[in-house]
């Protein structure tokens, strides 16, 4: 029986964890107060067409016989833009204006110190936000209600919506400074819309059992509810859905465009129908592997999953392992994929000791090192990209991995770890990169892994909109598109009427285009949160060039900040201050988002009530063949699905081992 080295390659990222803060209120370690509480914790989650809208209401209660500062820390989601805050103290509904950061917090800090109702909410970096609510009255509450929308994209069919909780567990400064309290002392609820325009053929809540109700209210919609008494927020909410089988490939717009003389936004999403074939003869893997102090209590579970990978491995493949801490060293020279000499690697791997600190480019280059060009080498990166030792500078990241021609997969665990790095790596090698939770479906991400792995992928890559006088677009350059991969683009245009998508790339050596028509809607009012979710494209777009030197820090800044402010997202240069009406007319602010949010909620409240749409625009001139199988189609052969549930069985019980042996520490 034959095993894809793919279905192996999980295993590595199942076994890591990040630093960074997890879901819960803050005070400073030693502090004589008891904790500000959680008292119920509610989530409204809609999964519609492209977009992601989630809404989080959560009641905090101040024990304490004086006015405290509640502090609350909530992981960032990839790719989130923080919209709204509204805060109710007593009888008072204070509303969030962005500001630019320091005018913000210099605010808020005035209005705390006045004993004036008030709150802030920030940014840190890809790590979390931090929300400020000033005063929690003495044994009284406070609410307070959050909304980010986020783009969703579907891989190989599969949908995957991530809302994070838990905490890393390796930021030892923080867990120095901070106490945490993660426990909702009634009632936390979680409730999933889901509307699709294409057939369901299932959803999964992975990790909550019978506590998550789904219930399908008609094809492409359904909704799920979980609630739970005196839970503890350190666990993911992971939710999947999965399409009909053998959709065909197409594209698919999201427009909005308030009226005839301001521009319109668009979102389009590109699901090729092209089936890419599985890679023939031998190829070179090099497994570059963390083993810093943070993998302390992993390092067992690391040499398990090491040697399941390379027990796939074909003859014909050749293999090395490197590992790297405060530096790099090659545990296993390149050879082949031998019986004898795997085992000989796996005896090596499974001595394996943790420790020091993590120099992540010592890691990647010692990697590097003896590419052969003739052969292809994808390089399998596992790490939490927190890198703290030798040369950090991003731009140093990107220079190497343009030096050689190669797929790195670069596989993150936790809420907390360096997408950001890991995307100026892969973005570099025209790899792919994943972020995995503990709560992830195994299964599901050992199918979204196979494919992109072990079969060819499309290579130069480039997707060009001619019409509409199309402005401040994705880049045309795509590169690399792997099976099962959705393109997901963003753009602005100033004019409507008719407009060409064209999508050409290099299949085996041989040009190929894809090409359809489609028209740009001179007004649309449902998809007002379009301008966000392209806003914060750019600012990512900014972000990624800065951190590959390829724009001037302080260009990048005032660029983010400048976006910021216009679309009202927080970001590292701007805040979420939230004050009463008095308290913003007083300090001479204009409510921009105020309007922006009105906007929002008339046009959801029209959605709410249609059933799902469907935004395809090549229906007429489909631009991917009728009969070709969509990007990432067809089933697996039984053998095959056996063999990953062996694996993902094994996986869960080692995983499971560790938790009991962590317990009784």
């Amino acid at each position: 029986m034959k095993i894809n080295v793919a279905l192996s390659l999980f295993t590595l990222m199942l076994i890591m964890t990040v630093a960074g803060h997890g879901a819960g209120t803050l005070q400073p370690v030693g502090s004589p107060d008891a904790p500000i509480q959680i008292q119920d914790h509610h989530v409204q989650v809609l999964l519609n067409n492209g977009f992601a809208q989630t809404t989080v209401t959560q009641t905090f209660y101040n024990p304490n016989p004086l006015d405290l500062e509640a502090i609350y820390s909530f992981p960032l989601p990839t790719s989130a833009s923080l919209s709204e805050v509204v805060v109710t103290i007593g009888e008072k509904e204070l509303h969030g204006e962005v500001v630019a950061k320091g005018e913000a917090n210099r605010i808020y800090e005035e209005e705390r110190d006045s004993g004036n109702e008030a709150a802030v909410a920030n940014k840190d970096g890809y790590a979390y936000f931090e929300f400020k609510v000033s005063p929690v009255r003495a044994q009284q509450t406070v609410r307070i209600a959050f909304v980010y929308y986020q783009p969703l994209t579907i891989d190989s069919g599969i949908c995957r919506y991530l809302y994070p909780l838990e905490e890393g567990g390796t930021d030892d400064a923080a867990d120095q400074f901070w106490t945490r309290n993660q426990q909702v002392e009634q009632t936390l609820t979680i409730d999933v819309e889901i509307k699709s325009s294409w057939p369901l053929a299932d959803v999964r809540i992975p990790g909550y059992g019978d506590a998550a109700t789904i219930e399908e209210l008609g094809e492409g919609h359904h909704r799920a509810h979980i609630e739970l008494q005196q839970a503890s927020l350190d666990r993911d909410l992971v939710v999947y859905y999965r399409l009909a089988d053998n959709l065909p490939g197409r594209v698919e717009m999201l427009t909005y465009r308030p009226n005839a003389q301001d521009p319109g936004t668009f979102m389009m999403i590109v699901t090729p129908g092209i089936d890419l074939r599985p890679l023939d003869g031998g190829a070179d893997y090099v497994f570059i592997l963390d083993v810093s102090g943070s993998m302390d209590a992993k390092i067992a579970t690391l040499a398990e999953g090491v040697g399941k990978a390379l027990g796939k491995l074909r003859p014909q493949d050749t293999f090395r392992v490197v590992t790297f801490n405060d530096r790099a060293g090659e545990l296993v020279s390149r050879r082949n994929a031998t019986p004898e000499q795997v085992g000989a690697a796996l005896a090596l791997v499974r001595r394996l000791k943790s420790g020091g600190s993590t120099n992540l480019f010592d890691g990647i280059r010692e990697g590097l090192r003896g590419i052969d060009a003739d052969r292809a080498t994808s390089i399998v990166l596992v790490t939490d990209g927190v890198t703290n030792t030798g040369i950090v500078d991003p731009r140093d990241f990107h220079k190497l991995m343009t030096q050689v021609d190669v797929r790195v997969f670069g596989f993150l665990m936790g809420n907390s770890a360096n997408w950001p790095l890991m995307r100026t790596i892969c973005d570099a090698s025209g790899g792919f990169y994943a972020g995995i939770s503990n709560n992830d479906d195994i299964i599901g991400q050992l199918l979204l892994a196979q494919s992109k792995v072990t079969h060819a992928s499309l290579h130069d890559a480039t997707l060009r909109i001619r019409g509409g006088d199309v402005y401040d677009c994705t880049d045309e350059w795509i590169g690399k598109v792997y099976r099962g991969q959705q393109l997901v683009i963003f753009g602005r245009y100033r004019n409507p009427g008719p407009a060409t998508l064209s999508l050409q790339a290099r299949l085996t050596g041989e040009t190929k285009s894809y090409t359809t028509t489609f028209d740009f809607p001179e007004t649309d009012l449902l998809h007002p949160e379009l301008e966000r979710l392209w806003a914060l494209h750019r600012i990512e777009t900014i972000e990624a060039r800065r951190d590959a030197g390829l724009e001037e820090p302080a260009e990048a800044k005032q660029a983010i900040r400048d976006l910021g402010l216009a679309a009202q997202l927080v970001t590292d240069e701007t805040s979420m201050l939230v004050l009463s009406d008095a308290a913003f007319s007083r300090h001479g602010l204009e409510r921009h988002n105020r309007d922006r949010v009105a906007r929002e909620r008339q046009a959801q409240a029209v959605r709410s009530q249609q059933p799902p749409a469907n935004h395809r625009v090549d229906s007429q001139q489909p631009a991917f063949n009728r009969n070709a199988p969509r990007l990432g189609g067809g089933a697996l052969d039984p053998m095959t699905v056996l063999a990953m549930l062996l694996l993902a069985i094994g996986t869960l019980s080692a995983a499971s081992r560790e938790r009991r042996q962590n317990r009784t520490r």
